[in-house]
């Protein structure tokens, strides 16, 4: 009988919980008002004979490089920061590599490593997530080849100065050092500038999250040219879809819409920072569009209540170093004052003041 890999049998797959998402979605940390306008414009002018070909993304490639500050062959268009990840690891990692791992992260850099059969070496984060950088630094071996780190991190939105990680990379000369900036335009700090100025750095970034095209599932992978052109070996000519290419020139076109949102959006964030800590919550500042709390025993609880008031949270108590964790996705003004609201009545409802006490 057929039987998988022995890698991909033992994998654990990642399920998100998609299922039955009615009301204000803040679990998931997608744009709470869409895309640009123009992006819509486009989309209706789009025909029958554009989706009857097959989709070329060289020509939609320089213009994101360009925009980027980047050559050509730098840049590789993909399918959504899963694609970017999944390329990186196909790429670079053998079996019985190494892939270093910061925790608690986004599960799918360890699930597409250990899909290759690498030994996925998980660090902790140090205290109040705090980047391990000396630990880190002392399990690089000549068996790593593969490095990931979220900047800013999900789901704690802590972030790594550029200087560490450059620190990193030259450390690791071996490994690949893939640096995910989904969630760049709510921090604005970058180390895309830093590709080609070692072998190994490699930075992605997505539409999904400040462009409002998580519908569209298209990323960005940079990286030093002569990689890249090892990368493109094993990625599909047509991993981006043609709707996906005719609508990104005008999303980067519109940049002071996708600006105002993210400005919208740090706003909100700190709002929401300072309504948490007159609630009792303990919460950990953040660099991205969410905010991770701390409710504890009442996780579950508390994310139904929130649910009952049509918002939905993304629990993440099963994250490692998140027992009791919960991760609120931050948005507009009048969604960030409906999510205010609905916390207040949860707190009320489940008495977490006397537990954040307590």
């Amino acid at each position: 009988m057929l039987e998988p890999r022995a890698a991909v049998r033992n994998l654990h797959a990642y399920r998100p919980p998609l299922a039955g998402r009615q009301g204000l979605r803040l679990d998931f940390n997608e744009s709470t008002i869409g895309c640009s306008p123009r992006v819509l414009a486009r989309l209706r002018a789009l025909d029958a004979e554009l989706l009857a070909t097959y989709p070329e993304r060289e020509s939609v490639e320089v213009q994101v490089a360009r925009f980027l500050g980047l050559n050509p062959s730098q840049v590789l268009l993909t399918n959504g920061i899963d694609e970017a990840i999944h390329l990186v690891c196909s790429t670079f990692l053998e079996s019985g590599d190494e892939a270093l791992i910061v925790v608690p992260t986004f599960a799918m850099y360890s699930i597409f490593a250990a899909a290759e059969a690498a030994n996925v070496v998980q660090i902790p984060a140090g205290t109040d997530f705090a980047f391990p950088l000396k630990d880190l630094l002392s399990r690089i071996s000549e068996r790593t080849r593969f490095i990931a780190v979220a900047n800013p991190n999900n789901p704690t939105g802590a972030s790594v100065t550029p200087d560490l990680l450059l620190q990193i990379a030259r450390a690791a000369p071996n490994a690949a050092l893939l640096v995910d900036e989904a969630y760049f335009e709510f921090h604005g700090e970058t180390i895309i500038d830093q590709v080609g100025c070692t072998s190994n750095l490699f930075v992605a970034r997505t539409f999904s999250k400040a462009y409002g095209l998580a519908g569209l599932r298209c990323g960005i992978l940079a990286g030093p040219a002569e990689q890249m052109r090892t990368v493109r070996r094993v990625a599909s000519p047509y991993n981006v879809n043609a709707v996906a290419l005719a609508v990104l020139p005008e999303a980067l076109a519109d940049q002071e819409y996708v600006e105002c949102y993210a400005a919208e959006v740090r706003q909100n964030r700190e709002l929401l920072q300072q309504k948490l800590g007159n609630l009792g919550l303990h919460y950990w500042p953040s660099h991205a569009n969410f905010v991770l709390i701390r409710i504890g025993e009442a996780h579950a609880s508390f994310v139904e209540a929130l649910r009952s008031c049509g918002i939905l949270v993304r629990d993440r108590d099963s994250d490692p170093g998140c027992a009791g964790c919960v991760r609120l996705t931050v948005g507009s003004d009048h969604h960030t004052k409906a999510l205010v609201s609905a916390l207040h009545e949860a707190v009320e409802q489940l008495d977490l003041r006397h537990e954040v006490k307590a």
